[in-house]
C-alpha cells in the first residue's frame, strides 16, 4: 500500500533530519520526500510517500505525532489530493530527431529549457502518473540525465472523506 503523509513541522535546522531519522530507525522505506516553507514562515511542510502494510503505515503516523517539532500529521489518500512533482530530464536528441522530441515534449506540456547539438533538456510537472508516462515516452530516445523533486501534495479543499473519483 502507498501512503502520502503531509507533515507540518516547526521551521528550524535539523527537523527534516529528525523526521527522516524516524523512518530509518523503524526500518520504513521512503519512496519520496519533499520539504518547503508554507504560507507561515515558521512552519515547513514535509511530504513523504511511503510504501508498506496498512498497519505499518498507521504506526508511522503515530510515531511522527510523537516528535517534538511536529505540529500536524495528515495521511492523505492519493485520490483525494492534488499531487505534483517536478522533473528535469536531458534527452538525447540529435538534429535528425530533435523536432520529434520537441513535439513529444509539447504534447506533455513540458518546457524546453536548454538545447545542445545532441540533447534537449526538459522541465515538466504533473502527478505521478503523468511524470512516469512522460519518462517512459522518452526512454526510446535515451535519457542521459534526470532529476525528480519528489511528490508534493495538498488534500482537495472541502472534499467529503467518503468521496470516490468517477472511474
Amino acid at each position: 500500500m502507498r501512503q502520502v503523509y503531509s507533515i507540518l513541522v516547526n521551521n528550524h535546522a535539523g527537523v527534516l533530519s529528525h523526521v527522516a531519522g524516524l523512518f530509518t530507525r523503524r526500518g520504513y522505506n521512503i519512496e519520496s520526500i519533499a520539504a518547503g516553507p508554507t504560507e507561515d514562515t515558521t512552519i515547513t511542510r514535509i511530504v513523504i510517500v511511503a510504501i508498506g502494510e496498512e498497519n505499518e503505515l498507521h504506526q508511522i503516523a503515530k510515531q511522527l505525532r510523537k516528535l517534538y517539532d511536529v505540529r500536524e500529521v495528515e495521511q492523505i489518500s492519493y485520490n483525494q489530493a492534488v499531487t505534483r512533482e517536478l522533473v528535469l530530464a536531458t534527452i538525447k536528441a540529435p538534429l535528425s530527431r530533435r523536432s520529434e522530441v520537441i513535439q513529444l515534449a509539447n504534447a506533455f506540456g513540458a518546457q524546453v529549457i536548454n538545447m545542445t547539438d545532441d540533447t534537449v533538456t526538459l522541465e515538466a510537472s504533473g502527478n505521478d502518473h503523468k511524470v512516469r508516462t512522460l519518462l517512459k515516452a522518452f526512454e526510446g530516445y535515451g535519457i542521459s540525465q534526470m532529476a525528480r523533486t519528489g511528490m508534493i501534495s495538498l488534500p482537495y479543499d472541502g472534499m467529503p472523506e467518503d468521496w470516490e473519483p468517477i472511474a
